[in-house]
């Protein structure tokens, strides 16, 4: 039978439609299987860099959670956990997202990366770069750096550091009579002061770095909204910044802390160019530069001066608030140490309780200083330092760090070596006397680095604790109540006790040992 042409003129005309409905199909089935494919190449190419880059050293077999790696747990960082990590083997590895981390756990292998300045460079984290500025010092290398650093070094010689004695005291006086007062408010019972010991430390390192030029308002605001900062800069964050994130919290707060410095910083040169005399940090720099000493290689802007007061700020702040909670815990759970303090608070000062300090009294505090530096040691309050490997880096015999991992050398193990130190995880001050094994161990001690980062205010930091804590020691009576959670430790960029401190301050006369409520 012949079809009518209607009937071929349907058939045509169904032909395109039926075609199209055919192309969409393979069309949507293509896009699909090619989406799939490059998620399932995207996932095979993830691990196989992974296993490239980790080669013969401890860590994971595969990335178990492809991508973004152990992503979450690094939100919440364990103690327990790093230390499993540090012990696993003299260089362990993890990766997340786009980073390869490379983990030293080894004295030696530690010491090689902080001094292999050719192959590697001080990274913090990605956001870091955004926050602190990207022109800012720390981010230098290489001849740069050196200069810099130089600058920086005439900043804290033993003479400058005795000009921010009296103003330090100061503030330790002003925060005594603010702690007892707190802890009267709450009738002497014991409470959390871990934000206390943030803002007295930020407190006492503003009128270091900036004297009066910095206002007590700002000065509790900027101590108030640190902690965005520290938050903004943990190991493991969103690299890009995204209106109220952690990190955008946390460039807010720098933005503000740098533009109150600057203001500081003009202060400053108007006050040593009208012929004062140098009392804080920006003083001592600006004094330096008018003199045209030898160490400053130029000038330097209020802007440069207040990003590297600010990074003398972030590098302080964290570490200074976790040794001072660690160090009142301790002092306060051993009323022998503390008895010994305050009987060579005593003696330095000739029996005059009112003498004020200065750095020839601090040279003569043996045993305060052993407190303190055993407190480093036995919790350092810094556990890794992050740097980045600019080119391939033979660290071991059998591996070399790829470029653009970071790579990450540890502390805690060489600060806790048996063979140094004597039962490493009890408290001993009296291990540091002169001559001993501990104090001849001098490649342990890496709790402020060492090579060209090595900590510019090593000095400054047992400064500054002899003076606090001989302070307190003579003129309160602190208590700490002890917890399940004393002991534990809370990694907030730094380490912290768990149960955030629970301490209780009172009036003491240092003359009778009388306790006042």
């Amino acid at each position: 039978m012949i079809p009518t042409q209607s009937k071929m003129n349907s058939t045509v005309l169904a032909k395109p439609h039926e075609l199209n409905d055919f192309i969409h199909s393979v069309n949507t089935i293509s896009y699909w299987k090619l989406s799939l494919t490059l998620i399932f190449i995207i996932l095979i190419w993830d691990q196989i860099a992974y296993l490239e880059k980790k080669g013969s050293i401890v860590g994971p077999r595969f990335k178990w959670y492809p991508i973004i790696g152990p992503f979450l747990e690094s939100l919440d960082p364990k103690f327990e956990e790093y230390k499993a990590k540090w012990y696993s083997g003299e260089l362990s590895c993890v990766s997340i997202f786009h980073k390869f981390v490379i983990i030293s756990s080894q004295r030696d292998l530690s010491r090689k990366i902080f001094q292999a300045s050719k192959f590697v460079k001080p990274c913090v984290v990605d956001v870091a770069v955004k926050i602190l500025r990207p022109q800012n010092w720390v981010f230098l290398d290489g001849k740069e750096h050196i200069e810099y650093r130089k600058s920086l070094n005439g900043l804290f010689t033993k003479n400058a550091l005795s000009q921010y004695l009296p103003p330090l005291e100061d503030v330790v006086d002003k925060y005594m009579e603010k702690f007892v007062k707190i802890s009267k408010e709450n009738n002497y019972e014991p409470q959390v002061f871990f934000h206390e010991m943030r803002e007295i430390l930020c407190a006492i390192s503003l009128r270091s770095f900036c004297g009066n030029y910095i206002t007590e308002d700002q000065t509790r605001k900027i101590a108030d909204d640190y902690y965005l900062v520290t938050a903004a800069l943990e190991l493991v964050n969103f690299p890009i910044i995204i209106p109220y994130t952690k990190t955008w919290y946390g460039k807010r707060t720098a933005d503000m802390a740098m533009k109150i410095f600057e203001s500081c910083a003009q202060m400053a040169k108007d006050h040593i160019a009208a012929g004062g005399k140098p009392i804080c940090v920006m003083d001592a720099w600006c004094e330096l530069m008018a003199n045209g000493d030898s160490s400053m290689h130029r000038e330097f802007s209020n802007k440069e001066i207040s990003e590297a007061i600010f990074t003398m700020l972030f590098a302080s702040q964290d570490a200074s608030s976790s040794l001072a909670c660690w160090l009142f815990q301790i002092v306060a759970d051993r009323p022998d140490v503390l008895a010994k303090v305050r009987e060579e608070q005593m003696a330095v000062r000739n029996g005059d309780p009112t003498k004020r300090v200065t750095l020839d009294m601090i040279d003569e505090m043996k045993y305060t200083n052993m407190v303190i530096k055993e407190t480093l040691r036995y919790r350092p309050p810094v556990l890794m330092v992050p740097y980045v490997v600019k080119e391939k880096f033979q660290v071991t015999e059998t591996y070399a760090a790829p470029k653009g991992s970071m790579l990450i050398p540890t502390l805690y193990p060489a600060l806790h070596d048996p063979e140094v130190y004597d039962d490493p995880d009890e408290f001993i001050p009296e291990r540091w006397e002169e001559g001993s094994k501990a104090s001849e161990a001098k490649k342990n001690w890496l709790v402020f680095g060492c090579g060209p980062h090595v900590c510019l205010g090593r000095t400054y930091v047992m400064m500054t604790f002899a003076a606090l804590l001989g302070k307190f020691a003579l003129y309160t009576d602190f208590e700490h109540k002890v917890t399940p959670l004393s002991e534990k430790i809370k990694v907030f960029a730094t380490i912290f006790p768990k149960d955030d401190l629970l301490l209780t301050f009172k009036k003491r006369d240092p003359l009778t040992g009388e306790v006042k409520e």
